[in-house]
Protein backbone atom coordinates (compact mmCIF):
# COMPACT_ATOMS: atom_id res chain seq x y z
CA UNK A 1 0.00 0.00 0.00
CA UNK A 2 1.36 3.50 -0.98
CA UNK A 3 1.37 6.27 1.46
CA UNK A 4 -0.27 9.46 0.02
CA UNK A 5 1.36 12.38 1.07
CA UNK A 6 -0.19 16.30 0.64
CA UNK A 7 1.03 19.18 0.69
CA UNK A 8 0.72 21.92 2.13
CA UNK A 9 -1.32 23.78 -0.09
CA UNK A 10 -3.61 20.79 -0.71
CA UNK A 11 -4.21 20.23 3.35
CA UNK A 12 -5.75 23.73 3.06
CA UNK A 13 -7.78 22.71 0.26
CA UNK A 14 -8.70 20.05 1.94
CA UNK A 15 -9.47 21.59 5.29
CA UNK A 16 -11.22 24.33 3.37
CA UNK A 17 -13.73 21.78 1.63
CA UNK A 18 -14.21 20.02 5.14
CA UNK A 19 -15.40 23.05 6.87
CA UNK A 20 -17.62 23.87 3.65
CA UNK A 21 -19.39 20.51 4.06
CA UNK A 22 -19.78 20.50 8.02
CA UNK A 23 -21.41 24.08 7.20
CA UNK A 24 -24.00 22.58 5.18
CA UNK A 25 -24.58 19.83 7.32
CA UNK A 26 -25.08 21.59 10.32
CA UNK A 27 -26.85 25.08 8.85
CA UNK A 28 -30.08 26.36 10.10
CA UNK A 29 -32.73 27.46 8.01
CA UNK A 30 -32.28 31.29 7.86
CA UNK A 31 -36.32 32.71 8.44
CA UNK A 32 -35.34 36.29 7.79
CA UNK A 33 -37.42 38.43 5.46
CA UNK A 34 -40.30 40.43 5.21
CA UNK A 35 -43.70 38.16 5.24
CA UNK A 36 -46.86 39.23 3.98
CA UNK A 37 -50.08 36.96 5.00
CA UNK A 38 -51.02 34.71 2.14
CA UNK A 39 -54.94 33.99 2.69
CA UNK A 40 -55.35 31.26 0.04
CA UNK A 41 -52.29 29.43 1.37
CA UNK A 42 -53.84 29.60 4.97
CA UNK A 43 -55.73 26.86 6.58
CA UNK A 44 -57.47 27.58 9.93
CA UNK A 45 -59.99 24.07 9.14
CA UNK A 46 -62.58 24.67 11.89
CA UNK A 47 -60.81 26.67 14.31
CA UNK A 48 -62.29 30.06 15.46
CA UNK A 49 -58.98 31.16 16.31
CA UNK A 50 -58.93 33.21 12.99
CA UNK A 51 -56.38 36.01 13.04
CA UNK A 52 -53.05 36.31 12.00
CA UNK A 53 -50.32 38.91 11.21
CA UNK A 54 -50.52 40.83 7.94
CA UNK A 55 -47.12 41.33 7.60
CA UNK A 56 -44.54 40.15 10.06
CA UNK A 57 -40.50 41.33 9.83
CA UNK A 58 -38.47 38.26 11.06
CA UNK A 59 -34.68 38.99 11.50
CA UNK A 60 -31.99 36.16 12.67
CA UNK A 61 -28.75 35.40 13.58
CA UNK A 62 -27.04 32.37 15.07
CA UNK A 63 -28.49 33.03 18.42
CA UNK A 64 -31.74 34.82 18.21
CA UNK A 65 -34.93 35.04 16.05
CA UNK A 66 -36.50 38.22 16.05
CA UNK A 67 -40.33 39.02 14.69
CA UNK A 68 -41.98 42.12 14.41
CA UNK A 69 -45.81 41.45 13.29
CA UNK A 70 -48.18 44.19 12.60
CA UNK A 71 -51.63 42.89 13.24
CA UNK A 72 -55.42 43.93 12.13
CA UNK A 73 -56.78 46.20 14.88
CA UNK A 74 -60.29 46.31 15.97
CA UNK A 75 -60.90 49.95 15.06
CA UNK A 76 -59.38 49.74 11.50
CA UNK A 77 -55.74 50.52 12.31
CA UNK A 78 -52.71 48.61 13.08
CA UNK A 79 -50.87 46.58 16.39
CA UNK A 80 -47.00 46.40 16.25
CA UNK A 81 -45.71 43.37 18.23
CA UNK A 82 -42.35 42.41 18.73
CA UNK A 83 -40.98 38.92 20.35
CA UNK A 84 -37.36 37.56 20.14
CA UNK A 85 -37.01 33.81 20.50
CA UNK A 86 -33.88 32.40 21.67
CA UNK A 87 -32.38 29.72 19.16
CA UNK A 88 -30.11 27.66 21.82
CA UNK A 89 -32.91 25.93 23.25
CA UNK A 90 -32.87 28.06 26.37
CA UNK A 91 -36.42 29.41 27.54
CA UNK A 92 -37.46 32.96 25.78
CA UNK A 93 -39.99 35.38 27.86
CA UNK A 94 -42.35 37.73 25.81
CA UNK A 95 -45.17 39.67 26.67
CA UNK A 96 -48.57 38.88 25.44
CA UNK A 97 -51.90 40.51 26.41
CA UNK A 98 -51.55 40.57 30.39
CA UNK A 99 -49.35 37.97 30.94
CA UNK A 100 -45.61 36.71 29.74
CA UNK A 101 -45.35 33.81 26.96
CA UNK A 102 -42.52 31.44 27.89
CA UNK A 103 -41.09 29.68 24.52
CA UNK A 104 -38.47 27.09 23.62
CA UNK A 105 -37.31 26.43 20.20
CA UNK A 106 -36.18 23.30 18.50
CA UNK A 107 -34.78 22.51 15.50
CA UNK A 108 -35.97 19.67 13.59
CA UNK A 109 -32.85 17.15 12.81
CA UNK A 110 -32.20 18.28 9.20
CA UNK A 111 -32.67 22.04 10.62
CA UNK A 112 -34.77 22.56 7.97
CA UNK A 113 -37.87 23.70 10.38
CA UNK A 114 -38.37 24.55 13.98
CA UNK A 115 -40.78 24.07 16.69
CA UNK A 116 -41.31 26.96 19.25
CA UNK A 117 -42.95 25.10 22.42
CA UNK A 118 -45.26 28.06 24.12
CA UNK A 119 -46.59 28.25 27.68
CA UNK A 120 -48.74 30.58 29.01
CA UNK A 121 -50.22 31.17 32.94
CA UNK A 122 -52.86 33.48 33.66
CA UNK A 123 -55.37 34.16 35.77
CA UNK A 124 -59.50 33.61 34.49
CA UNK A 125 -62.55 34.66 36.91
CA UNK A 126 -60.12 33.87 40.25
CA UNK A 127 -58.91 30.84 38.62
CA UNK A 128 -55.34 30.14 37.28
CA UNK A 129 -55.23 28.73 34.02
CA UNK A 130 -52.17 27.78 31.55
CA UNK A 131 -51.98 27.68 27.74
CA UNK A 132 -49.94 25.38 26.28
CA UNK A 133 -49.49 25.60 22.38
CA UNK A 134 -46.71 25.16 19.69
CA UNK A 135 -45.83 26.61 16.22
CA UNK A 136 -44.05 25.06 13.46
CA UNK A 137 -41.69 27.07 11.19
CA UNK A 138 -41.06 26.15 7.46
CA UNK A 139 -40.50 27.19 3.96
CA UNK A 140 -41.60 26.00 0.69
CA UNK A 141 -41.81 27.07 -2.85
CA UNK A 142 -37.72 27.51 -2.95
CA UNK A 143 -38.04 29.55 0.25
CA UNK A 144 -41.02 31.96 -1.08
CA UNK A 145 -43.45 30.98 1.57
CA UNK A 146 -43.42 30.39 5.11
CA UNK A 147 -45.89 28.32 6.52
CA UNK A 148 -46.15 28.30 10.39
CA UNK A 149 -48.14 25.22 11.83
CA UNK A 150 -50.09 25.71 14.86
CA UNK A 151 -51.53 23.55 17.62
CA UNK A 152 -53.09 24.41 20.57
CA UNK A 153 -54.94 22.32 23.14
CA UNK A 154 -58.40 23.85 24.21
CA UNK A 155 -59.36 23.55 28.21
CA UNK A 156 -61.75 20.79 27.25
CA UNK A 157 -58.50 18.58 26.34
CA UNK A 158 -59.16 19.03 22.05
CA UNK A 159 -56.16 20.22 20.05
CA UNK A 160 -56.68 22.23 17.26
CA UNK A 161 -54.27 23.00 14.06
CA UNK A 162 -53.91 25.89 11.34
CA UNK A 163 -51.31 26.44 9.11
CA UNK A 164 -50.65 30.17 8.43
CA UNK A 165 -49.05 30.66 4.87
CA UNK A 166 -46.86 34.25 4.78
CA UNK A 167 -44.98 35.06 1.22
CA UNK A 168 -41.68 36.63 1.06
CA UNK A 169 -41.60 40.32 0.02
Amino acid sequence: MKNIRISGHGKLIVSVVFLLISAGLFAQTNFAGTWAYNESKSNFGESQFRFAATTMVVTQDAKVLSVESTMPGRDGGETKSTAKYNLDGTVSENPMFNTTRKSTVTWSADKASLTMAHTMTFDMNGETRTMNSSETWKLSEEGKVLLITNARTGPDGAETKTTVAYDKK
